[in-house]
């Protein structure tokens, strides 16, 4: 019998932010929160998320029962997410603030996302105004294939809406 060498595979690099990680930085909560991982981050530049889709989400229930397709929006909400984690982490984590939708620019849905997938959620900040008014760019990939894209804008608030 040969005594081959077993080849180890490769493991992925972890997480820098874990679901409950985000947590410290986001005011959303289950059944609301769509960023599973934070795995890239440069303040103030560009932050990387992940989004693990399954069957699960109470979403698929009406949207379809017979072909279950992730929402846009909510591709678009996942999307915001990763910015407000970025814009928080920048400043250095703030609880007492709050991520608003600003605006939403030339929003494009290329590919279905369903249960199975993982979203990698890519924002870029494009413009920012002091510590309250942010911009980016958005990405959200699944297996390297473009599903959406979108500009987004938030505004950062402290005093309930």
């Amino acid at each position: 019998m040969d005594d081959a060498a077993e080849v180890p595979t490769p493991t992925p690099p972890p997480p820098i932010m874990d679901c409950l990680a985000i947590q410290a930085y986001l005011p959303h909560r289950d059944p609301f929160l769509f960023v599973d991982r934070i795995i890239e981050i440069e303040p103030f530049k560009r932050a990387v998320g992940l989004k693990n889709v399954t069957y699960n989400e109470p979403f698929f229930r009406g949207h379809f029962p017979e072909r279950p397709v992730m929402p846009g929006v909510l591709i678009l909400e996942a999307m915001a997410q990763v910015a407000g984690v970025l814009a928080f982490y920048s400043l250095g984590g703030r609880r007492d603030h709050i991520p608003l939708f600003a605006g939403i620019d030339k929003a494009k849905f290329r590919a279905p996302v369903v249960p199975g997938d993982q979203l990698r959620l890519e924002l870029e900040v494009t413009r920012r105004r002091g510590d309250r008014v942010w911009a980016f760019s958005g990405h959200a990939t699944v297996n390297g294939k473009l599903a959406a894209e979108a500009g987004l804008q938030a505004m950062i608030i402290t005093e309930p809406v």
